[in-house]
């Protein structure tokens, strides 16, 4: 059987190839240091325990940061950080420079995994969310290195998924030392697709455990300062947006332009797209629909611009937080999804689309505490903003009761450094 499985992953080799070639073409970042994805970089010599932490992207990485901090404040231990995107490398290395050693992370074939080990010498694996792979966890089996779960998470969809190779999804879950999961029912999922029960440790969302600096208040005071011509503008952001979106927030925007209501009449738009690839894309269709549009990157914002286009990496705290009102992406279209957390510790009130799948518990929190309203259209996205906009009592009170579920979630850290100080 496992003579099955290697055949069958290095028979995806000419895929994986085109597949990084193609992405090369969107984006082309992804065609500087292959040589990474495929176990081949200077070998790390230390003489600290290796603890090895797997983001795939920029998302799992800032959710990660508080973790990584609390583990770097132990002066025994050396990080190895490895991502799956550009931009989540940039990110590892914009933030935490030469304090960690990063590479790309190893594709998840037998022989570049035994590259891999032999320069990393890794003593743990940490994980983030649902980014598990067969033959990484079977290495760890094989090299004697305990591999946990962090901020677990399986949605139904992804349960289905799972469930379909079985033969391959409980040995992998079964070679865990433990899985610390956001919430009971993600556990059952993991649990019914072949997790031990005594390794399910339910800890919370960890992205809760966010911290909102001085410095970044005080930066984010200042941009929404700018942006608001002091107060004078309401500020709307429509975060993390995937391909479709654009189009639909872009008509709601208009609509609320065009609303009754002085404060809709002057607000201006903050528009993120989720991909870099994708900034000077969006940035014309904002300028074909008429809009003066300015970007972040050229730091020009003048009081004649309507949408400021975040076309920078890493700032998109610093943006909600110079934000009034949220629209989360990836949820108008069927992404799944992506982080209220960080609007909600902002205390913004929250707007999305129907397609939260990735995000199902935080959304029910969000949705249960009146924070979060879910939109299906430009008319409702439109319908909604002006509401906000026009009653600033009302925007008071959601954003209060986005903070309040942000403030009462938080502890998952501690309780996911017990499962890692158990390994």
């Amino acid at each position: 059987m496992r003579f099955l499985y290697t055949l069958i992953f290095y028979s995806l080799v000419p895929f994986i190839l085109f597949r990084l070639l193609w992405r090369s073409f969107a984006a082309p970042a992804y065609a500087r240091r292959w040589a990474e994805r495929f176990g081949f970089f200077p070998a790390l010599s230390t003489p600290k325990k290796v603890v090895w932490l797997h983001t795939v992207s920029v998302g799992e990485f800032l959710a990660a940061l508080p973790l990584i901090r609390r583990l770097q404040a132990d002066v025994d231990v050396q990080l190895v950080i490895t991502t799956t995107t550009p931009t989540g490398s940039e990110r590892v290395r914009a933030t935490l420079g030469n304090s960690v050693f990063h590479v790309y992370a190893p594709y998840d074939l037998p022989d570049v995994l035994a590259r891999f080990f032999r320069r990393v010498k890794p003593s743990l694996y940490l994980v983030m969310e649902t980014e598990l792979w067969p033959n990484t966890l079977a290495a760890c089996a094989k090299y004697n290195v305990p591999a946990v779960l962090i901020n677990g998470r399986l949605s139904e969809r992804s349960a289905r998924g799972y469930a379909r190779f079985g033969a391959l999804t409980k040995p992998m879950l079964q070679s865990l030392r433990y899985a610390a999961i956001q919430n009971p029912i993600d556990a059952a999922r993991f649990v019914a697709l072949g997790l031990p029960a005594e390794k399910a440790k339910v800890t919370g969302n960890i992205k809760f455990d966010l911290a909102l600096s001085d410095v970044l208040r005080e930066q984010a005071a200042s941009l929404k300062n700018q942006l608001s011509g002091n107060g004078r503008r309401l500020v709307l952001i429509a975060a993390s947006t995937h391909q479709g979106e654009d189009e639909i927030i872009l008509d709601a925007f208009a609509q609320v332009r065009a609303g009754s209501f002085a404060s809709a009449r002057s607000a201006v738009l903050v528009l993120v797209p989720r991909h870099p690839e994708r900034f000077e894309r969006v940035g014309q269709l904002c300028a074909s629909r008429g809009f003066n549009l300015a970007r972040r990157s050229e730091n020009n914002w003048a009081d004649t611009h309507d949408i400021l286009l975040g076309n920078t990496m890493g700032e998109l705290m610093l943006m909600f937080g110079a934000s009034d009102v949220a629209f989360v992406g990836g949820s108008l279209v069927p992404n799944g999804g992506h982080n209220f957390i960080e609007p909600a510790a902002w205390g913004l009130p929250l707007l999305s689309g129907e397609h939260l799948f990735n995000f199902a518990e935080v959304a029910r929190l969000l949705t249960d505490a009146g924070a979060l309203t879910r939109v299906n259209s430009a008319q409702s996205l439109a319908d909604e903003f002006i509401r906000l906009v026009s009653d600033e009592s009302l925007r008071a009170k959601v954003g209060a009761a986005a903070l309040q579920v942000a403030v009462d979630n938080r502890g998952a850290l501690d309780k996911t450094l017990l499962v890692i100080a158990d390994c």
